[in-house]
Formats: C-alpha cells, sequence, structure tokens
C-alpha cells in the first residue's frame, strides 16, 4: 500500500508544540477530540498514520499529563454504542481506563457530565466508585452557553465541584462527541482561577485539518465521518480576518468560538489570547502529509465505505432520510460512485451469478476481498458456514499457495461445532460465523501441517479491503476488524426474518 504520512514527524511536531504551549500556564486543560486509541478514521485517510499516534503521544508526555475522561450520562441512559467497537459508551470508558493504564498513562477521575440523577448512570458510577475510580458529577447549567454572567458564577460554574490535578497538562477526553469535555476544561479553568493559578484551555481536534484547502478530500472524508452530526467545513473567517490568513474549521466550532472566548475572558479577567478556533487547536497532523496524492485517493475511500454506512445504518432506522441525502450529496461533490470501491463489483456479480442458478429467489450472500496484494477473493454462504468465514478461508488459502480442492477444517470439528451450536445451545442459526471458524482453524492447525501454514496468513489480510452483498451481524463485522479488513455491505438484509439473522 502507499504511505502518504510521515508518522514520526507528526509525533515529534505535535509534542513539541504542545510543550511550546503548556509554557504559557502553569497549567493546561487540553481537550482531546476522536479517538484516543485506535484511530481508524485517521488510518485509512492518512495512509501511514499510526492510529495509536496520540497515546503514545502522551506517553511521551506522561510525567507531565493526567487524563479526565467525560462522559454524558444521557448516553449512559440511552445505552449509546460506540459504532466501531460495537460496545456501550460506558463500557468504553472501562475500555479506555485500562487501555490507559496499559500505556502508564494516569487517569485522574471521571466525570459524569449533565447529571440528573439518571438510574443507570447511578448504578454505572457504584461500579466505577467500588473500583476505587474516583468520580465526579456535573449538573446542566442553566442558559448555558448564552448566559455568561451566569455560566461564570457560584451558580454556574461554581455549582460543579472542582477536580484536583497536580501535573502542568491534563487531558480532557471521552468516548464520544456531545459529552461535555468543553464544559469540563472550562469548569476547571474557573475554580482554578479562584485559586490564584493562571491556567490555560486548548483543542486537539484532528480533523478537519486546518491547513489543507477547504475542498480537499481529507477534509471532505471529515464531513462524510460526521454526517450524522450535520458538521460542514468551513473557512475559519475569524482566523483570516486577524492573520490573513486562510484556515480550515468546521461549523460548530466557529459557531461557539464568540461564547468560549466571552467565558475565558470573563474568568480570566483579561482579554483572550486567542483570536480564532483554529488558534485555540494545537493540531500538526497536516505537517505529516508526504504524498497529497496518496491522501486524495485514500479520503475518496473512505468517503465512499461512509457512503456504505449511511446507507445501512438508515436501513435500519439509525439516521433519517436528511442524512442520506446529505450523504449522496457529499459524493456527487467529488463525483464519486460506490463501484469505484474494487471488490463492490466481483462481490455483486457473484451474488447474480448464484441467484440465476438458484432454483429459489433468496438473497445472495457474498463478500469479496481485496488482498493487499491485489487479488480479489470471494465467499459466498452455505449450510455449514457464513459468507465471512468462507472468504476468510479461501483469502488464506490463496496467500499460502493451497488448492481450493484442500480442506483445511476437520469436517468432525466443523460437524461438532454445529451440533453444539444446534442441540445443545439451541441457537436458530448454525452456519458457522468468522470467529468460530478461526477457533476451528486453530486447533486443526495443531496437527494439521496444511492449516497450520494457512493459520500463519492470517496476518497477511491486514489492510483488506471487503465489501459484502448483504449487512452482517455484529459477530462478523466486529471479527473482520479485528484482523484488519475494511468491510462495507449493501444495505440489504440477509434474510426475511427480524431476529434470527
Amino acid at each position: 500500500m502507499n504511505v502518504g504520512f510521515d508518522p514520526k514527524k507528526y509525533i515529534d511536531e505535535q509534542s513539541k508544540f504542545i510543550l511550546e504551549r503548556v509554557n504559557n500556564y502553569d497549567k493546561l486543560y487540553l481537550e482531546f477530540g476522536g479517538k484516543l486509541i485506535g484511530d481508524k478514521h485517521a488510518k485509512r485517510v492518512l495512509p501511514g498514520f499510526d492510529e495509536d499516534a496520540k497515546i503514545k503521544l502522551l506517553q511521551k508526555l506522561k510525567d507531565n499529563t493526567e487524563i479526565i475522561i467525560c462522559v454524558y450520562a444521557g448516553d449512559i441512559e440511552r445505552n449509546k454504542i460506540r459504532g466501531d467497537f460495537g460496545i456501550t459508551y460506558d463500557m468504553d470508558v472501562l475500555r479506555l481506563i485500562d487501555d490507559l493504564r496499559s500505556y502508564d498513562l494516569e487517569v485522574n477521575s471521571v466525570v459524569i457530565t449533565r447529571y440528573n440523577d439518571q438510574p443507570a448512570t447511578k448504578v454505572f458510577i457504584n461500579k466505577l466508585e467500588r473500583r476505587d475510580i474516583k468520580v465526579y458529577t456535573h449538573s446542566a447549567i442553566a442558559g448555558y452557553p448564552s448566559d455568561i454572567d451566569t455560566i461564570v458564577s457560584e451558580d454556574g460554574y461554581g455549582k460543579n465541584p472542582y477536580i484536583p490535578t497536580s501535573k502542568p497538562i491534563v487531558v480532557v477526553t471521552a468516548p464520544g462527541p456531545g459529552s461535555g469535555k468543553l464544559a469540563t476544561c472550562l469548569n476547571q479553568l474557573y475554580h482554578e482561577y479562584r485559586k490564584g493559578k493562571i491556567t490555560g484551555y486548548s483543542k486537539f481536534e484532528t480533523f478537519p485539518v486546518w491547513n489543507v484547502p477547504l475542498k480537499h478530500p481529507l477534509n471532505i472524508a471529515y464531513e462524510a465521518a460526521t454526517v450524522d452530526l450535520k458538521d460542514v467545513n468551513m473557512m475559519d473567517y475569524f482566523h483570516f480576518e486577524e492573520y490573513n490568513e486562510v484556515a480550515v474549521n468546521y461549523n460548530r466550532d466557529l459557531e461557539m468560538f464568540p461564547v468560549i472566548k466571552r467565558i475565558i475572558e470573563k474568568i480570566t479577567g483579561k482579554e483572550s489570547v486567542y483570536q480564532s478556533p483554529t488558534d485555540m487547536g494545537v493540531n500538526r497532523v497536516g505537517f505529516g502529509i508526504t504524498n497529497d496524492d496518496v491522501i486524495k485517493e485514500a479520503s475518496k475511500q473512505e468517503i465512499i465505505r461512509r457512503c456504505f454506512t449511511t446507507e445501512c445504518d438508515f436501513k435500519k432506522g439509525l439516521v433519517d432520510e436528511e442524512i442520506l441525502n446529505r450523504m449522496k450529496l457529499i459524493m456527487e461533490e467529488l463525483e464519486l460512485k460506490k463501484e469505484d470501491r474494487i471488490p463492490v463489483i466481483p462481490a455483486r456479480e457473484y451474488a447474480e451469478k448464484l441467484r440465476e442458478t438458484s432454483k429459489n429467489n433468496d438473497v445472495a450472500s457474498v463478500i469479496a476481498f481485496q488482498l493487499p496484494n491485489g487479488k480479489v477473493i470471494t465467499g459466498r454462504a452455505s449450510s455449514l458456514m457464513d459468507s465471512c468465514s468462507a472468504a476468510i478461508l479461501n483469502s488464506i488459502k490463496t496467500l499460502a499457495n493451497i488448492s481450493d480442492e484442500i480442506y483445511l477444517l476437520s469436517p468432525v470439528i466443523l460437524e461438532t461445532i454445529q451440533n453444539l451450536k444446534e442441540n445443545d445451545l439451541h441457537n436458530k442459526i448454525i452456519a458457522l460465523n468468522a470467529n468460530e471458524i478461526l477457533i476451528a482453524l486453530s486447533i486443526c492447525a495443531v496437527t494439521n501441517p496444511t492449516a497450520q501454514l494457512a493459520f500463519e496468513k492470517l496476518s497477511g489480510l491486514k489492510g483488506a479491503q471487503a465489501h459484502s452483498t448483504v449487512m452482517l451481524n455484529k459477530d462478523d463485522e466486529q471479527t473482520l476488524k479485528k484482523l484488519g479488513i475494511d468491510v462495507t455491505c449493501d444495505p440489504v438484509y440477509p434474510s426475511e426474518n427480524l431476529y434470527y439473522v
């Protein structure tokens, strides 16, 4: 795969810039947007980007850094799901704490924002506190964000507790957008200044990239990624007016900037050092780009992937038609077609061929893998295994130069697993999914040298692109993601069943 980004240059530039910003204050509250660990979007649109670059950056600054995690009580109550991990926001907080600790980073506490004694949130607070994790609750402030006199007073930020911190850099992060990171940072600024400490606030957002053009595919890919939030990239007119320099930001930051600037000025009692939202940021990702053509093509492919995701979400009832139409406009803006994604046509053609030869008119479940070497391999669903399982086995056979006629898995083992699912676990669906097939393969590899050879090629699937003619179940989707495979699906249900799919 072509590389268009230098991760080492980026981390060096980014850490240097953050430290320069910290030098101006006793303490800097750094709002971290996006994913702190496993930033798959950045990795896809910036080939060469290390998906864990942010956490490695913080690890480099760990002696001066501690972390506060925010989560909105409403997201806990409605069991909001993170699409990339398939887990709820409260569980993602636990995952995030474990991951941060594994990098030897100090987690100060968890802040529950806009808390109003919600029952499920109370249970979550108990769970955290009984594992010796500090928890603070912040209530909603009346008139936020427009009533600045109330916000910056004892009836506003003054009502919410102060979180004691000891390091010069305090990173404020969250499982997702709308978690209250900004309000937590400003709440801390209010209390710090009342204690006589010179404290600053900055924002670390990877996208949009302020120093690439507004209509660059990289920035448009950000719009596609946040289409459900209705984010729109715009020229930072505050920055242009002050410095006569073009910079890119997005609508929510531009709309909120005058308010944030006034709040900071009221807290500090002096004019803000920031004249634009771009000033407020510390992002240096644009300086890591080494090949713009590679970035453009990768970004276009990401937009197509996001289009498929939006269509599937619409089919599932997760987004409305306005979001779907917005996604179509983004595709049209760059004159992209879904068929520009290489595995799409082979998957659809194979599915159509199966339908023509079938005696009934059932939906044909087919998935096509475009391997990192460019070769396209397909797999179809059968009574024995689903399409993902078939495609994985076919692909690793190809990578290991094993003939298609040779069985990798013992029929006895497969039959035993199916009997277990049907007769003992009473599953309605007994075709083996990708996770089950991989477990069977690992067992067979112990005694079968051919299976062992194929098993060792699983790492060769990392970076593969996949497309399915039907929407995959969550288990298969997560297994493919764990293997490093980017998958898209046509917005088609695999059967007429509503639950057993």
